[in-house]
């Protein structure tokens, strides 16, 4: 599972190295934004298939439905109400909320640029001023990335266990 919040928040220390990984982590959830689009319009598409179908049943054999004149109204509150349909609906429900919530953190991810271009410039005007060591930034990228990939791997375990269900 992504941890959206350990994302979106910046270690004031390490701005060096949140600002080298800003660009990754916008691609990253821009990415994770398109896949959740395309979800949402196949679950739409799904869904507008499972209407037509039910639709054209209903109307073929209203009998087996229980109407007695197929009127619009009468085939449109039938569809509705048929568990098919309640499912797919569902699907493109979650499908939207997932896009949503996408949505919002690579706005957050855009805060989060502007914030680092900040605390960046007050860095600069000595903002943060006090004794301090030159950081090895090489270091501190290698080992960022490698929490990463340990971060990668159980989500992609979540993912798997996820399509599974």
């Amino acid at each position: 599972m992504i941890d959206y919040d350990k994302d979106v928040r910046i270690d004031e220390t390490a701005l060096d190295v949140e600002c080298l990984d800003q660009p990754s982590l916008m691609v990253k959830y821009a990415r994770l934004l398109a896949d959740a689009e395309r979800e949402l319009d196949k679950a739409k598409e799904a869904l507008d298939l499972v209407k037509a179908e039910l639709d054209k049943e209903i109307r073929s054999d209203p009998d087996k439905f229980d109407l007695i004149k197929a009127t619009e109204t009468s085939v449109a509150n039938t569809v509705i109400m048929q568990p098919k349909y309640v499912e797919a609906s569902n699907r493109v429900i979650e499908a939207k909320y997932e896009a949503k919530v996408l949505a919002g953190v690579v706005r957050a991810m855009d805060a989060r640029k502007t914030m680092l271009e900040t605390l960046v410039k007050l860095h600069g005007q000595q903002y943060f001023a006090g004794p301090n060591v030159p950081r090895d930034l090489s270091y501190e990228a290698q080992r960022l990335h490698a929490q990463k990939k340990v971060d990668q791997g159980v989500a992609s375990k979540f993912t798997r266990k996820r399509k599974e269900e």
